[in-house]
């Protein structure tokens, strides 16, 4: 038998006054981003006019982040590939344009909330790019995972043109994205992240600081995907394990997570394995990516990544069997394939 934790209770005393001290951090954070929501109009004053904000990529998580803008008092326009993503923000709300240049024409300050490099570097300077678009003097806050030294030379380039680049991998998924609440990995001169404070401060619910040029916060970000791309593997060959062995797979879950083989990834995605749920919230194809970014950046290093190379392999098995839009816990069917178990929902 595992032995559960002790768990702490407090008194009715203690009860209210934790009540009023998180009804007192709410209300802090939302005076904190009524203020940030003003430009700077010069000297200590203070603008009425919102600062404008253009978003590009309106996807599960770009779309949220502008919802989260807008509750902060900002200008947001927003563009996308998918008209219908531009139609719905503009139903709500927001500001449409059909184009990124349309959208950042008037702009302080630009989130730019696309797959990859490959993407950023194509709103950037593309056809219809956003760098000669946007006003001199204006951010372009890069949410892209991506190799460090592509951000580099993407923040090389535009800062050329007299704009300012912030390398802004952001973490924590689209409900935390739309409650405002995401952790972002910044990076980038003092002045980027002055012009994008309000920006960042209606976001964010972590900011993290990391560096005065760009590369830092994304060389921090793949860093964190090679744990959680490795916890998901793992998470998922415990539990078609598991399966195999015949063990109730709810027990497991109850289990592991009261022991020490947890892990947030095991606790975040296997509720999913346990409900035959595989409607992606972070597609297998993600991992694929930063996973080969992260082999890449080693094999350039010279630096051996074995345990890395090997959940790499398992999210390429998951896609190569047409999961690779589905739910990143997939790799628990792909043990479950291969070697005959049941799991949940008929997979395996």
């Amino acid at each position: 038998m595992v032995p559960r934790p002790a768990q702490r209770t407090h008194g009715p005393d203690w009860q209210r006054c934790q009540k009023l001290l998180e009804r007192g951090t709410t209300a802090r954070r939302q005076i904190a981003r009524s203020r940030v929501a003003r430009r700077p109009a010069g000297g200590n004053g203070m603008s009425d006019t919102p600062a404008r904000v253009a978003v590009i990529g309106l996807g599960s998580m770009g779309y949220g982040m502008a919802q989260a803008l807008r509750r902060a008092g900002l200008d947001v326009a927003g563009s996308d590939v998918d008209p219908a993503s531009v139609a719905r923000f503009s139903a709500e709300g927001g500001r449409g344009a059909a184009s990124p240049a349309e959208a950042v024409a008037q702009a302080a300050i630009v989130v730019c909330v696309v797959v990859n490099a490959a993407q950023t570097e194509a709103v950037l300077f593309g056809p219809d790019g956003v760098a000669a678009a946007m006003p001199e003097g204006a951010v372009f806050v890069s949410c892209a995972t991506m190799d460090p030294e592509i951000a580099r030379r993407l923040a090389a380039r535009l800062e050329a043109t007299g704009r300012h680049y912030l390398d802004a991998p952001i973490s924590g998924g689209a409900q935390r994205a739309a409650q405002g609440e995401l952790t972002i990995l910044a990076s980038g001169s003092r002045d980027a992240f002055a012009r994008a404070k309000p920006a960042l401060d209606a976001m964010a619910a972590k900011l993290y600081e990391l560096g005065d040029a760009a590369g830092q916060g994304a060389a921090f970000k793949m860093i964190n995907q090679l744990l959680a791309g490795v916890h998901i593997a793992a998470a998922s060959e415990a539990m078609a394990f598991a399966a195999r062995q015949g063990l109730d797979l709810r027990r497991v879950y109850e289990v592991i997570t009261a022991s020490a083989g947890n892990s947030w990834m095991f606790e975040n995605r296997m509720p999913h394995v346990l409900d035959g749920d595989y409607a992606p919230r972070s597609a297998v194809d993600i991992f694929v990516k930063d996973l080969g970014i992260v082999q890449d950046m080693a094999r350039s290093q010279k630096f051996p990544v074995p345990v890395a190379a090997a959940a790499l392999q398992m999210f390429l098995m998951a896609a190569g069997a047409g999961m690779g839009r589905d739910d990143d816990a997939s790799v628990a069917r792909i043990y479950a394939q291969v070697t005959g178990t049941a799991l949940p929902g008929g997979a395996g």
